[in-house]
């Protein structure tokens, strides 16, 4: 047998070899990605799921009305106020305005 032809089935040999490396790693970058996709969409599922029951099993609770306050609020002094005022008018860029403020 020449060389060339000695040399040509060798490297035949190794490209047909590579390309069965490029096919098994397609075929597993594709299995992987699969198996990703039904996991999530089990989760997502899932979750819808879980939420729907929760509600129909718990559902909300209903919010007791709060009871007056027995303090009244205390009042902000004058300069307080100008300085919220200016903040507010500064960074809404004088669209924005105050229209009542408490300590909490």
């Amino acid at each position: 047998m020449s060389p060339f032809f000695h040399n040509f089935a060798s490297n035949f040999s190794t490209f047909s070899h590579f390309m069965e490396n490029i096919a098994f790693g397609l075929q597993l970058m594709i299995v992987g990605m699969l198996t990703v996709f039904a996991i999530l969409l089990i989760v997502i599922y899932g979750g819808k799921l879980l939420i729907m029951a929760v509600n129909k099993i718990a559902p909300e609770e209903e919010k007791k009305p709060q009871k007056a306050a027995t303090a009244p609020a205390s009042k902000i002094d004058a300069a307080t106020m100008a300085i919220l005022q200016e903040t507010v008018r500064q960074l809404t860029g004088g669209k924005g305005t105050v229209a009542s403020a408490k300590k909490i």
